[in-house]
């Protein structure tokens, strides 16, 4: 029996059939390439701007020398931040979170500080973590809840953290609150960082 001739036969059979062009009744039309490349184009829109939205909600201050994230939908008030730092509110609920940095011109411990900022407030609580840092909570004593980090800088200087929240959004509020304070970060200002040079963070910068 002649084998090889028929064996080569299949062969090329087969490679032509791997090789054939799809019927053109199978290629998508021009309404399905068109509906696409819409697709396509709207998810790289919304990528993009959840990429804006989450640059728009790191804030970083070189100057002051510390960063935080802002919760998402989160709107900034600009009449009341400044080159020191920055407001961001909650639309709907009556929320906010400020971040400022403030000089500590009588070279105050952090103790005495947060002795400071605690009177006026009911109920306040809160740890030390080192020398060089606080967080606690407490309540304004008209219906609203505050969590609070301190952060002293190797210059004396502090970065303070307050978020508020009602009282009776604690639920949904202790969470967002608590992700936030975990972001805020503590780095070399600009003005002592070398031109060019990444800022470094300090000993009791948060983790990401």
């Amino acid at each position: 029996m002649k084998l090889a001739p028929i064996t080569a036969c299949l062969s090329v059979l087969a490679l032509a059939a791997c090789g054939r062009a799809e019927p053109v009744g199978d290629m998508p039309s021009q309404e399905e390439l068109a509906a696409a490349a819409n697709a396509a184009a709207a998810t790289a829109i919304a990528n993009q701007q959840e990429a804006d939205d989450t640059e728009n909600r790191n804030y970083v201050n070189t100057e002051r020398g510390f960063s935080v994230t802002f919760p998402e939908g989160w709107v900034k008030n600009a009449a009341e931040s400044n080159a020191d730092g920055a407001v961001y509110e909650d639309p709907g609920a009556g929320a906010d979170a400020r971040v400022f940095w403030r000089k500590n011109d009588g070279d105050q411990t952090l103790q005495q500080i947060v002795q400071t900022a605690s009177s006026g407030s009911e109920g306040v609580d809160g740890d030390f973590i080192g020398d060089n840092e606080y967080r606690g909570t407490a309540n304004d004593g008209e219906g609203n809840n505050l969590a609070l980090r301190l952060l002293r800088q190797p210059d004396g200087s502090v970065v303070t953290a307050t978020f508020v929240y009602p009282e009776m959004l604690s639920e949904q509020y202790q969470a967002i609150a608590e992700k936030l304070l975990d972001s805020l970060k503590i780095f070399a200002p600009s003005n002592q960082t070398p031109e060019g040079g990444a800022p470094a963070e300090a000993s009791n910068a948060a983790g990401a």
